[in-house]
């Protein structure tokens, strides 16, 4: 980008940003939501909201659980606008076409949505999960006994990360895996959620999708040399009868290596972190371990990895008794969603012994329900299993360290003595 690209940028971004934290100023509950320092407690802020509002920003924001999950199935609404092209959320500032993030399947509304989906699906079906256990289980355990060998680990770095990293990068047939490459990849492409915020934001999104193209079409064609058992070598298949094309074939691999991580990775890091602040439930799941799918899912329903989605309607729609028109984006908040008293019986309570956990909704719901869910759920077992086996107690070392994004919520940096 230009010198002159990027002054242009600074100023859009700015004004923008400057713009939200204004109208958080005064009181918006959805800017307060997206803007420092109000976000750094977003309970705090979902407590304020209720049922469907409008916000001065021009949005709609849903928070409670009927109304997000009504949202997410109505099929009047979808990820971009009527007309297809893409949405533009009040925290999104245009960028020169080089800077954006790669278009996904997630950005996609049916027809193109349901037909990539559905390309990708196999690798995650029932069958396939099983089958998968033994090696996560392996992983998990070889990344405990380095981390537990040290007096004092980082549970992101040497824990939470590199075991989602080393899985889906297996499932895809990405070789000599770069942990931390990997991981500053992911940082930057989940924060791109929010919107870009600076101009070196830009800078490091326009690499990182560079790199992982590069990447991915390496893999491309070595596949399509040598096809093996993997999920790239599938949709190389796929791509040989035509039923994607090559720039699909990249935006899916991509997007299964990045989200493949990311959920899981801020799942494993929120759970320790919850579990680390209520003792007694830690002893609970260690007393049986057999609570572990439970605990996993009380952890998404008490911190989702994943607090906001969006949706825009195809027609003009009323939601909660609030009016939207064709093209607004509806801002739905999972986070509140997932903490609603109306659902959850005393609802800012952690207890893996809740009967109701499951009706979160931090994997969507609907047809953008969380492709990778039973793989997440299966490494976020492994992984409180193995961890409530070989720590007795948690004992962080210092404060933790938060992303300082909206979407996307996770820790930096945990440290833990053993």
């Amino acid at each position: 980008m230009a010198l002159r690209d990027e002054i242009a940028l600074g100023g859009r971004l700015a004004l923008v940003w400057g713009g939200v934290w204004g109208i958080a100023a005064a009181g918006d509950p959805l800017a307060r939501v997206v803007a420092p320092p109000w976000r750094a407690d977003p309970y705090a802020q979902y407590r304020r909201l209720s049922g469907a509002q409008r916000s001065r920003t021009g949005a709609v924001t849903v928070a409670s659980h009927a109304l997000v999950s009504q949202v997410l199935r109505d099929r009047r609404l979808g990820v971009r606008t009527a007309d297809g092209s893409e949405p533009a959320p009040f925290a999104r500032s245009p960028l020169p076409a080089e800077h954006l993030v790669t278009h996904t399947f997630l950005e996609e509304d049916p027809p193109n949505h349901t037909r990539l989906r559905g390309l990708a699906r196999p690798a995650f079906g029932p069958k396939q999960i099983a089958g998968y256990r033994e090696s996560v289980e392996k992983t998990t355990h070889r990344l405990l006994d380095d981390a537990l060998a040290k007096p004092v680990f980082d549970l992101v770095a040497d824990f939470a990360s590199p075991l989602p990293i080393a899985v889906i990068s297996d499932l895809l047939g990405v070789p000599d895996v770069d942990a931390d490459t990997f991981l500053r990849y992911g940082r930057v492409l989940g924060a791109s959620l929010d919107g870009i915020k600076s101009v070196r934001h830009a800078r490091d999104l326009r690499d990182a999708t560079g790199e992982l193209q590069k990447l991915f079409l390496r893999l491309i064609e070595e596949r399509t040399a040598d096809p093996g058992p993997d999920v790239i070598s599938t949709l190389v298949e796929a791509l040989g009868r035509g039923e994607l094309t090559e720039q699909e074939l990249l935006s899916t691999c991509e997007l299964l290596l990045i989200a493949g991580f990311e959920t899981t990775s801020n799942l494993i890091g929120n759970a320790v972190h919850t579990f680390a602040a209520h003792p007694d439930q830690w002893a609970a799941l260690r007393a049986d371990p057999s609570l572990a799918p439970a605990a996993v899912d009380e952890v998404l329903r008490y911190e989702s990895p994943v607090q906001m989605t969006q949706r825009l309607p195809h027609e003009d729609v009323e939601i909660g008794g609030v009016k939207a028109r064709a093209g607004t984006l509806v801002a739905c908040l999972l986070g509140a969603a997932n903490r609603d008293p109306e659902v959850f019986t005393d609802p800012d309570r952690f207890d893996i012994s809740r009967p109701d956990s499951g009706d979160h909704l931090s994997f969507s719901s609907g047809i953008h329900y969380c492709l990778g869910a039973p793989l997440a759920r299966l490494e976020g077992e492994v992984a409180l299993t193995a961890l409530a086996e070989r720590l007795p107690e948690l004992k962080p070392v210092g404060r933790a360290r938060w992303r300082k994004t909206v979407v996307i919520r996770g820790l930096t940096r945990y440290r833990l003595a053993r």
